[in-house]
């Protein structure tokens, strides 16, 4: 229910030619031998490159495992998926950010109750008070009287899985 009145996941984004052309040619660099795929050990690399962190074991042995079972690691393809789907869930991120922080208008870090009725008076005006304290208390997941954006993404997120 909360997904759907405070915006909705991003059309599927598509990577810019240049952008495109960057993750080629990540993947060719992270490809020292030239053997036409990335190992663990590479693609860890290529997504440090790409974004900024160093993926975790879970994640790694995750990709790998989705990797062809002839070679051992990922091919230019795959790769290609892998990073656009990271890009598209890496935006979505921000966008339920700027979602948040245009609703904590006094820049606390969390969202009280006022700042939900405030912020659904303008996006859905004519959803009743009691609609907006049950979506409050839904999203308040520790039941502390506050919405910390952990909270705010979750909901979020779980409001997409269920669309």
């Amino acid at each position: 229910m909360f997904s759907s009145q405070a915006g909705a996941r991003p059309r599927t984004w598509e990577a810019s030619p240049s952008e495109h052309k960057k993750w080629v040619e990540v993947f060719r660099a992270c490809d020292e031998d030239n053997k036409g795929y990335l190992s663990r050990e590479d693609f860890k690399v290529a997504v440090v490159m790409l974004f900024g962190y160093k993926p975790s074991k879970i994640e790694a042995d995750s990709v790998m495992s989705s990797g062809d079972p002839n070679t051992s690691g990922i091919q230019l393809k795959e790769f290609l998926d892998i990073v656009r789907k990271k890009k598209e869930a890496q935006l979505y991120r921000n966008e339920v950010r700027h979602i948040f922080t245009a609703f904590d208008r006094h820049y606390r870090g969390y969202l009280t109750l006022e700042d939900f009725k405030k912020a659904f008076k303008q996006v859905a005006p004519k959803l009743s008070e009691r609609i907006i304290l049950e979506v409050f208390r839904e999203v308040d997941q520790d039941s502390d009287g506050h919405v910390s954006f952990k909270d705010f993404e979750y909901a979020m997120n779980s409001g997409q899985k269920q669309a």
